[in-house]
């Protein structure tokens, strides 16, 4: 569980107050004009006090906007943390993420996504956590710490999945334990109970073979020069609610040629609407993105946050996060192994 603890009143903030209100007595019992009742001294009397009421609330709001800068503050510091950078390259992949927060003036949501190149190829996860800002963070935080260890120690995918499947549900039990303690963990009726997160795994080979896992996520884009097509398959259901299946059957989507990309994104980005009731034509919105020539995957994303943005008018209800992977390998990155570049700023 994530907490941000509130900072304890500083002494400004106790003594302006008190200053203030000590000043509106002492007029109202000290001074002589106070105790006439003329017409002159009412108005005197009542400016008084609208002055000194108004420099409470003036002082009241610059302390509630100066305790909401500092949250915000320390909830970027945390997304940092949970949802870190991503190196523009990876093994011969070139990779842009960004996640767009439904709160808003907040950079906190329940997306998440993450991308490592390990032996067995390059591993990348997308999730969406049932709702967003802070308390979807949490949840977060304990799949994608078990997502970075898991995609190194194990070779298969679906070993991946199931570590990820009992880290949820190691959290989940932790939650319900701390937000109902007298429940207990096991009580269905448990609000914690009724959540899940849809994840979508996905391996690239050092050939670009494409294996993935699917459970209840959106199935990414596959763009090759102007298509733009989804790839396809039998998901399985999200994280949480069920268990896994017995036998995990690995599923083989194709192959990322040098050149083509793939993007990722949680519901919110397909589910987004207009003033219209029109949902967000994302397909479409990809093929403009590339035109008739290869771009970068930043230039990719820049396009597709701008023309969501601009359909939702700048009001998306729901969090959106987006990975685009190109495929950026040359012959000779094919033949041998290679390393992650690091990141000194945020695609």
């Amino acid at each position: 569980m994530i907490r941000i603890k509130a900072r304890a009143p500083t002494g400004r903030a106790i003594v302006l107050p008190t200053v203030w209100g000590a000043a509106a007595v002492g007029y109202k019992f000290g001074c002589p004009l106070a105790q006439q009742d003329g017409l002159g001294a009412r108005i005197a009397t009542s400016a008084v006090f609208f002055a000194v009421g108004t420099g409470l609330m003036v002082h009241v709001r610059r302390a509630l906007l100066r305790e909401l800068r500092l949250a915000r503050r320390a909830a970027r510091a945390a997304q940092n943390v949970v949802l870190r950078p991503l190196p523009p390259r990876l093994d011969g992949i070139d990779v842009a993420a960004a996640q767009l927060s439904a709160d808003r003036g907040a950079s906190v949501g329940g997306d998440l996504y993450e991308a490592i190149a390990t032996e067995h190829g390059v591993r990348v996860v997308m999730g969406d956590v049932r709702g967003h800002g802070l308390a979807a963070l949490g949840t977060v935080a304990a799949l994608l710490g078990s997502f970075r260890e898991a995609a190194h120690d194990e070779p298969e995918l679906g070993r991946v999945l199931r570590r990820l499947d009992r880290a949820l549900a190691r959290h989940l039990r932790e939650r319900a334990r701390a937000e109902h303690p007298a429940n207990g963990a096991a009580d269905l009726g448990n609000p914690v109970a009724e959540e899940f997160v849809t994840v979508l795994l996905l391996e690239i080979g050092r050939g670009g073979e494409l294996r993935a896992l699917n459970c209840g996520h959106p199935w990414p884009y596959l763009v090759s020069g102007t298509s733009v097509e989804p790839l396809t398959g039998d998901p399985l259901p999200p994280l949480g609610p069920f268990p896994l299946p017995a036998e995990l059957e690995v599923l083989s989507c194709g192959r990322l040629h040098p050149g083509e990309s793939l993007v990722l994104f949680t519901d919110g980005a397909e589910d987004a609407r207009d003033t219209h009731g029109r949902f967000f034509p994302l397909p479409a919105v990809l093929r403009e993105a590339v035109g008739d020539q290869p771009v970068p995957p930043q230039t990719v994303l820049r396009t597709l946050f701008r023309a969501l943005l601009h359909h939702t008018a700048g009001r998306p209800t729901d969090d959106v996060a987006v990975l685009v992977l190109r495929n950026g390998r040359t012959r000779g990155e094919l033949s041998c192994p290679g390393t992650a570049r690091p990141a000194t700023t945020r695609p």
